[in-house]
């Protein structure tokens, strides 16, 4: 007669069955700052938009009464406008950069899309910018 082999598991009821993967966006935040490597557009501000999608996943629903439960897009917003406040970016790929380091630092974002525009620098064009993605790598070092 042939043993079963079968095994019994136990669910442990603490632990969700599910992920969740959202996403928070932000479209067409425009602010007012010097951004570039010419002497002119150090001297003059420009109106520069920024669009974001900052993806995160989750083993648990968002909670109503605790923010810490998500990730919130106003401080997002607030995290933008003050590292342009603070630092003058010869190039837009030198502030995405500080924009991913500042938001990876939230463990729970996977990955980030941005995109930034100079609005008012090419006279042809409505705007000139670059779009970056950049995600979190899971492989260990």
């Amino acid at each position: 007669m042939k043993k079963n082999n079968l095994k019994i598991v136990k669910l442990d009821r603490k632990k969700s069955l599910f992920n969740y993967e959202k996403k928070v966006l932000i479209k067409d935040l425009i602010l007012k700052l010097k951004l570039g490597y010419y002497e002119f557009e150090k001297e003059k501000s420009q109106k520069v938009k920024f669009t974001l999608e900052v993806n995160y996943e989750d083993k648990k629903p968002s909670n109503d009464k605790d923010i810490k439960s998500i990730v919130n897009y106003a401080k997002i917003v607030k995290l933008v406008k003050k590292l342009v406040k603070n630092k003058h970016y010869n190039f837009l790929e030198t502030l995405a950069e500080d924009v991913f380091d500042e938001l990876f630092k939230d463990k729970r974002i996977d990955k980030i899309t941005l995109q930034i525009e100079k609005l008012e620098i090419m006279r042809d064009c409505s705007s000139v910018g670059i779009q970056i993605s950049k995600k979190r790598s899971h492989d260990k070092l």
